[in-house]
């Protein structure tokens, strides 16, 4: 898993970029579409810049679960537009991201050492609480996107905010569903999900 994970993120990078250029080179031929796929440079490689300007290790799980997420939601979804051709692509994935979200600060809080075992509402209220954060920050990016760079990535001339709020709840309830799995185990002492992927980081 040391070995692997590494090596996948750094594939899934270089083939988000390396797509992405592909589609601005062949089929974009405006300004904002160019800046808005070629934009990824940045976002999928958030977890490494993130480590170098706050000093904090970042484990490749974590990185795997960000770039996972920025692969499907901008990559596939956006720039191959998957959006556009697949009705529920948009709710599945901020779905997904949740959960995902919720199992990377959970992920943190035990590498940083800040996690507490006894406190089990801290760590439901933190897993929450990012991945709110997250799913809010990823609404304001595409907003800043669909103004700098023109488009409709929320789809706002269709349904209004409902395709915004729908992502954001989403991601929520995705983050819920972790949330009750890992309050089940711990009251339970039992590991199941989240622990098995809590016990993989403390190996990475």
């Amino acid at each position: 898993m040391k070995k692997i994970l590494p090596i996948c993120n750094i594939l899934l990078v270089v083939i988000a970029i390396i797509g992405s250029f592909y589609f601005v080179i062949t089929r974009d031929d405006e300004l904002g579409l160019i800046l808005k796929d070629s934009s990824i440079i940045v976002t999928i490689t958030a977890p490494y810049w993130v480590e170098k300007l706050f000093h904090k290790k970042i484990s490749s799980v974590v990185k795997f679960i960000v770039i996972v997420f920025i692969f499907c939601a901008q990559f596939l979804g956006a720039t191959v537009e998957l959006y556009n051709q697949f009705e529920y692509y948009d709710k599945i994935t901020h779905t997904i991201s949740g959960v995902l979200t919720a199992l990377a600060a959970i992920a943190l809080l035990q590498q940083w050492g800040i996690y507490q075992p006894k406190n089990v509402a801290f760590q439901i209220l933190f897993m929450i609480a990012i991945t709110l954060l997250v799913a809010v920050g990823w609404e304001m990016f595409e907003y800043t996107a669909n103004i700098l760079f023109g488009g409709d990535a929320q789809r706002v001339a269709k349904t209004g905010v409902n395709d915004t709020m729908q992502d954001m709840i989403v991601a929520f309830l995705g983050s819920i569903v972790v949330s009750v799995i890992y309050y089940i185990e711990e009251k339970t002492h039992k590991t199941g999900i989240v622990k098995s992927f809590m016990n993989g980081i403390q190996k990475d």
